[in-house]
């Protein structure tokens, strides 16, 4: 292939305060779609999905407010220059390899990583963290519940949360990327589990989806120490903190003797021309709180592990995720403010382009049998039916279809319906 035409999204200028979609351009440009000659560990990448983070808006800094070694490069640093380059902003992604001038990449293979928001990338080899082996699962999965958000709750909540069973866990920003996985997380792990969000949709969804125990809309409540003493007569263990200022305020006062504080990230200051101060940090020394920062990029090396941990709750429906999808590159803007004022519910993603040529894998083909549990009716029922009257017991089943079996389907059943 020749050229192809390439959508990106610019940055305008360094942001202050909140951001805004007038603060992005999407622009028309085009690319080669082949490698330059002599490209060592360098990617052609179609890009599939774009995840919408929290820490982007950091990116959008000048220089000397950003916490960050690179911010995005905004487009008025450029112009003026001959033949300026447009350096798209960027964040974590999936993509589909085009060509790849690296060893350990080919052609059509899917990759999640950070890339730039466009429809086509030409990157190191480096900013690619891991090829995608399970293909069983939503391939948008991997911005979230596979990607850095999934990997930022199990890391945070299991390393530094260093989590008991039976201890009391309160998750702020609980409906987001990162939120309502630890929530699960906590809930599998045998945690009596608080979340707060700013909805009654969200906080529905906290109870009812992801199974919290309870939820804190904080927008109606005025006293926030006091609606975590009724959550926590005992107080807390683990503060799982997304969003600082007030809230983290107000946990300070109602934690635990040795209680641990997993810092995420602090959502509510991020835009703030002038930061709030915490004012009752003087609890971390007589509680003995230990109060830990962390970056996701320290823990990578336990990725095997978490897909060991996560995939068989996600393929067997004990922990779900919530994505809240825009449509096309030109959302891209809107979708990524949205999340610093509470739009999204869920994970935000933007699809750049559906992968319509990817096979999922068959993963009953590789195994002969398995385990069936079963629910037999023991006998007729009269009157008011009785758990006795009914048997649960392990079977087997080959997970083929027997030869000549037409017009017949091999399910894996996922939810059953009681009716009267």
């Amino acid at each position: 292939m020749a050229q192809a035409k390439n959508k990106q999204v610019i940055l305008k200028h360094y942001v202050s305060g909140f951001p805004k979609e007038s603060d992005m351009n999407i622009i028309d440009s085009t690319i080669t779609l082949k490698l330059p000659q002599a490209s060592n560990d360098v990617l052609l990448l179609k890009n599939l999905y774009l995840s919408c983070d929290p820490y982007m808006r950091n990116l959008m800094n000048s220089p000397e407010n950003c916490f960050y070694r690179r911010n995005y490069s905004p487009q008025s640093e450029f112009q003026g220059i001959a033949g300026y380059w447009k350096v798209p902003i960027a964040g974590c992604g999936v993509s589909k390899v085009v060509e790849s001038g690296h060893k350990d990449y080919k052609e059509g293979d899917l990759v999640w990583g950070f890339t730039n928001w466009e429809e086509y990338s030409l990157i190191p080899a480096a900013q690619i963290l891991f090829k995608i082996e399970h293909t069983d699962v939503p391939l948008s999965y991997y911005t979230g519940i596979l990607g850095m958000p999934g990997m930022t709750a199990y890391a945070g909540f299991f390393e530094v949360g260093s989590p008991k069973k039976g201890e009391n866990v309160f998750v702020s920003a609980a409906s987001g990327a990162v939120g309502q996985l630890v929530g699960q997380f906590a809930k599998l792990h045998g945690c009596y589990v608080v979340g707060s969000a700013g909805s009654k949709e969200k906080v529905d969804m906290l109870k009812n989806k992801f199974g919290y125990d309870e939820a804190i809309n904080y927008k109606e409540e005025h006293d926030l120490n006091a609606a975590l003493k009724r959550y926590f007569p005992e107080g807390i263990d683990i503060y799982f903190e997304n969003v600082g200022g007030k809230t983290l305020d107000a946990v300070l006062l109602n934690m635990k003797l040795h209680g641990r504080i997993p810092v995420c990230g602090m959502i509510s200051q991020y835009n703030l021309t002038q930061p709030e101060g915490v004012t009752n940090l003087a609890h971390i020394i007589y509680k003995r709180i230990r109060m830990q920062g962390f970056t996701v990029a320290n823990y990578y090396h336990l990725y095997t592990k978490f897909l060991e941990f996560v995939l068989p709750h996600i393929r067997e429906g004990r922990v779900v995720y919530v994505e809240d999808i825009a449509e096309g590159l030109e959302k891209g803007p809107a979708a990524l403010v949205g999340i610093f004022s509470g739009r999204n519910v869920g994970k935000q993603v933007v699809v750049v382009a559906h992968s319509t040529t990817i096979k999922k894998i068959n993963l009953v083909t590789k195994m002969a049998q398995v385990k069936n549990q079963q629910v037999l009716l023991k006998h007729y029922v009269s009157g008011f039916p009785k758990e006795s009257d009914l048997n649960i017991v392990d079977s087997t089943i080959n997970l083929k279809l027997p030869e000549g079996s037409n017009d017949t389907v091999l399910v894996k059943n996922l939810y059953l319906s009681c009716d009267p």
